[in-house]
């Protein structure tokens, strides 16, 4: 199984093949798919970093409330059984280069598991 990256504006360019899975804590109205809000950013410190923009409290707060709860092998396992082992996209809101958790939890699965974690069509 691959993991790839996107956001929703990108969907309809991802292969019906690859299984969509929003991380974000609440996905669009329209969206009908699976969800996987273990990841998601926590309601707090998101509306604090909405305030005042600042990535490095961001980062401190979702290393220390969301990923560091987490065993990177159980994610890795649920995201095979969301997805009946097929490849899927972790998505979420924001475009390729502007800042988002996505990208943190790309890396985090990289870190701790060894694979490759990338921005779908990048």
């Amino acid at each position: 199984m691959k993991i790839y990256t996107s956001y929703f504006a990108k969907m309809k360019n991802i292969p019906d093949e690859i299984v969509r899975i929003s991380i974000c804590g609440k996905a669009p109205d329209w969206y009908d798919g699976i969800q996987y809000k273990k990841v998601a950013p926590k309601y707090g410190f998101f509306q604090e970093w909405k305030k005042n923009h600042d990535n490095n409290f961001y980062i401190e707060h979702f290393d220390a409330e969301v990923l560091d709860m987490l065993n990177a092998e159980s994610v890795y396992r649920d995201l095979e059984k969301l997805s009946n082992g097929n490849d899927c996209v972790l998505l979420c809101y924001e475009k390729v280069g502007d800042f988002c958790h996505r990208h943190l939890v790309a890396n985090w699965l990289q870190d701790k598991l060894s694979i490759e974690v990338k921005e779908y069509g990048c």
